[in-house]
């Protein structure tokens, strides 16, 4: 199954009979060329239409997922879900030298849980390296939940972000708390000028005599960095 259908799948499952009709006539309805309008109204409505309950994926959609280099929506509400679905379609019915500011405009004109659908579906979209500049305006973000759809249980940013992207994604998590177990491939992109930066936060925090997250012993080096 393609993530389209997974996430149609996901979505389904945890949505009432209603919402699973209104989700099909959705995605079934879409065409080429997109309707813009009536692809933003859908987007819009699925909070409504879908609703809040979290998602578990199933064994084997975890599975086909993880085939395709996706991490499953564990925990996230349907209608994200839904969105993440109706993302993925209308991505592919928009002409390919358009696609990159599609997602833009879906993510900037996207408020709360709109805009972190656009995130979580990035690393499902076709050549999903033209999304970079999204990807990175959303790290810029002061709104915690928002950082997180990009940051955590994400696998876009360690296969996409060139290196200083990437560092000052790490280095912003730790300063606002959010868990670096979380974020996903760092062991595999942690270099020597992140162990740099990381540890001399750590220090920083120190001598000013705070807390030191425990997160860093993931990233640094230096024994006193981590104590």
């Amino acid at each position: 199954m393609s993530p389209l259908d997974l996430y149609r799948a996901i979505a389904r499952r945890h949505a009432a009979p209603d919402a699973r009709v209104w989700l099909d006539a959705t995605l079934d309805g879409l065409r080429s060329p997109l309707d813009h309008g009536a692809f933003g109204v859908a987007y819009a409505s699925a909070g409504r239409r879908l609703g809040e309950a979290p998602v578990a994926a199933l064994a084997a959609e975890r599975a086909a997922l993880a085939a395709t280099g996706l991490t499953a929506p564990a925990g996230r509400p349907a209608a994200d879900v839904g969105r993440m679905a109706l993302l993925v379609a209308a991505v592919g019915l928009v002409p390919a030298g358009e696609q990159a500011a599609f997602v833009d405009r879906a993510y900037r004109r996207g408020a709360g849980r709109e805009r972190h659908a656009v995130l979580a579906a990035l690393p499902a979209l076709p050549a999903a390296e033209r999304f970079v500049a999204t990807a990175v305006e959303a790290c810029r973000t002061n709104v915690q939940s928002e950082f997180e759809a990009i940051a955590c249980d994400n696998p876009y940013p360690a296969r996409h972000f060139a290196e200083p992207q990437f560092n000052q994604l790490v280095l912003k998590a730790l300063f606002i708390g959010v868990p670096l177990g979380r974020v996903v491939g760092l062991e595999v992109r942690v270099g020597p000028e992140l162990r740099r930066m990381v540890e001399a936060f750590a220090c920083e925090r120190r001598a000013a005599g705070r807390p030191v997250p425990d997160d860093v012993a993931l990233v640094a080096r230096d024994a006193s960095a981590r104590a």
